[in-house]
This record gives C-alpha cells, sequence and structure tokens, in this order.
C-alpha cells in the first residue's frame, strides 16, 4: 500500500515521513519493503515476530479502557534507528543482519486470539507498526467488525496518506515525542522531529485519541528549556492529553549514560502541570505517585496503580465518583 513507480525500474514509497525512493532490488530504510522489478512487496505482511496480552497501562495508555487486555502484535523492523532502542533484538534485525524472523498467520487468526484473550483492544506495538502497516490495517478492519479496539504505539513517523487511511479503524495511539530537538531526532534516531509534530497535529485533527510518551535521557532531552518546549506544544494539541514522562535505563547502544534520577521525572511533572497538562504521568518508577490519575477538577484520586496494575478505580461510566466530572478518555 502507499507507493508509487519512478522512473528506471525505482518505486516512491509513501508510507513513513522518509519517503524512500527504492531501487530494484533494495529494501527502503525500514528493511522490510522491498522493490521486487518495480513493485513494492512488504516482507512482512503476516510474519509476526511477537504476540502477547499485555495490560493496556503497558502500552502505556492510562486513558483508554483502565484495566482492560490488549492483544499486542509487531513484526521485524523499524523506520527509525534509536541509539537508546528498547527492543532492538527484533526492531532493528532487518537492517543490521537482512533477516526477518517470526511465525506465519493471518489477519483473521489475530482478531480470533484476541476474542479468545477477552482482549478489548489490539495494540501494534513493540516494533513500529507504520513497517507492518498492511498487516496493522488488514487487521484492524477485522478487528472493528467484532468489536475489539485498535491502539497504535508509534515513532509518529508516518504520513498524513497513511493516518488518513488508517484512521477508519484507529481508536487511539500512543505516539513517543523522543524530544524537542531536530538535532537530536538525527543524531539518535535517523529522522527529523517536524514529521512527529505533524502527526500529533493530524491524529488530533482526525479524532484519534492521543497519548504522548518522553523517554528523558540523562544530559540528551531533559534540561528545563526543552522540557518546557514539549509541554507547550502538548498543551497546543489540548490540555487533555496525557504525557507520560519515562525513566531511561542504559540500553543497546547506548550504555554509557546512567538511569535517569527520579527527581528528573518528578521536575519534568512539574513543568507539564505549570504548563497546564491535566494529565501527566512518571513511568518505570512503580509505586511513584505519579502513576495516578487524579481528577482534574476536584483533585480526588480516579485511578489509582502500581506499576501496570490497577489497584484503586473510582470511575462510573467514565466519571470522577466524587464529583462527578468526566474524565478525558475512552472508557465503558
Amino acid at each position: 500500500m502507499l507507493w508509487e513507480k519512478a522512473q528506471r525500474g525505482k518505486v516512491n514509497c509513501r508510507l513513513c515521513a522518509h519517503r524512500c525512493t527504492v531501487s530494484p532490488g533494495k529494501r527502503g530504510i525500514c528493511g522490510v519493503r522491498e522493490n521486487r522489478d518495480g513493485t513494492l512487496f512488504s516482507l512482512v505482511y503476516g510474519t509476526v515476530i511477537a504476540a502477547n496480552v499485555d495490560p493496556i497501562e503497558k502500552k502505556p495508555l492510562f486513558h483508554v479502557h483502565p484495566g482492560s487486555r490488549s492483544f499486542s502484535v509487531a513484526t521485524a523492523g523499524c523506520n527509525f534507528r534509536c541509539t537508546f532502542c528498547q527492543n532492538s533484538d527484533i526492531s532493528q534485525i532487518p537492517r543490521e543482519k537482512g533477516t526477518i524472523h517470526g511465525h506465519e498467520t493471518t489477519p483473521e487468526a489475530l482478531v480470533t486470539k484476541a476474542v479468545e484473550s477477552k482482549s478489548k483492544t489490539i495494540a501494534y506495538t513493540y516494533t513500529e507498526p507504520t513497517v507492518y502497516f498492511e498487516l496493522a490495517y488488514d487487521t484492524s478492519r477485522c478487528a472493528r467488525e467484532r468489536g475489539i479496539g485498535n491502539v497504535f504505539v508509534t515513532n509518529g513517523y508516518m504520513t498524513r496518506e497513511a493516518l488518513d487511511t488508517i484512521s477508519p479503524y484507529l481508536d487511539a495511539a500512543n505516539v513517543d515525542l523522543k524530544s524537542f530537538s531536530d538535532e537530536f531526532y538525527r543524531t539518535h534516531c535517523g529522522a527529523r522531529l517536524q514529521p512527529v509534530l505533524d502527526s500529533l497535529k493530524t491524529m488530533k485533527e482526525l479524532g484519534i485519541w492521543v497519548e504522548i510518551t518522553t523517554l528523558l535521557i540523562p544530559t540528551l532531552n531533559d534540561s528545563d528549556d526543552e522540557l518546557k518546549s514539549i509541554a507547550s506544544f502538548i498543551r497546543g494539541l489540548g490540555p487533555e492529553t496525557p504525557w507520560h514522562i519515562s525513566r531511561f535505563h542504559p540500553h543497546y547502544r547506548m550504555m554509557d549514560l546512567p538511569a535517569t534520577p527520579v527527581e528528573t521525572l518528578h521536575r519534568a511533572f512539574r513543568i507539564g502541570k505549570d504548563a497546564g497538562l491535566k494529565y501527566v504521568y512518571t513511568g518505570n518508577v512503580p509505586g511513584d505517585e505519579g502513576e495516578h490519575t487524579f481528577c482534574a477538577k476536584c483533585g480526588s484520586l480516579v485511578i489509582g496503580r502500581y506499576g501496570f496494575r490497577i489497584e484503586e478505580l473510582n470511575l462510573s461510566k467514565g466519571a470522577c465518583t466524587k464529583c462527578g466530572t468526566i474524565l478525558d478518555g475512552l472508557f465503558d
């Protein structure tokens, strides 16, 4: 899907913001879309490398059916090359080793497993769902027919065309806003900042429920100025947009930096609240007060969490049981 023929047997991919021009016999930056004699093929359609039943809180999506299960799937591949990737063993294999692993399945089989596991949603996650767009698209259509929702956990680097295509079937997305610096994106992700910002605006415009995650990496994206810029941008999207501030742990090619101090997360939390955001969360710190959801009007505890577990739920039809204020998000 989303490609066109070009001159001399090349093809132009219109799926993600890289907009690769792919020569015959070559693959795009993602490593999973290949030009075969002037036709662009997906190498991962129906080849799933991960399939698990997760709590929706693990995505993290805190305002989408709290306490529900999400059947979570992925194929190999990614259109980013983040030096701090937490799933590099599956996301970077096609690019680094040229191989694609996984087991064969179909959209219908995935939806059946979601139904059998009593999952309320299917999450396209772990790697980047944009690179297995055809599988996600067909699965999401099938899921919608059987009453299952669909959510993306994504870097947000897709084109407007891709978002317009998937939006009728996509209920929610958690988008990584990794930094507010184009230099950071170019150096550490092999990408650019602006397409991510554009995607976030487009998702909101299309009515997709959006939550945003920023992994705070010491010395790289944790300055007050950068955090204020991120918070201000999110406030511009809408103060109801949740911001998840997550703790970094050394991984992949970024082993030389320490884990993020918890106080840095608390500082970012305060910046988010001072900017007028209604919902700010701290992640990867189980037991921290920043895991909880409080009513934006009366301040009462609405959802109490420990890690990915719901321990207290004071909601009635999506409203605070104390003052009746509707909690922003997708609720039964």
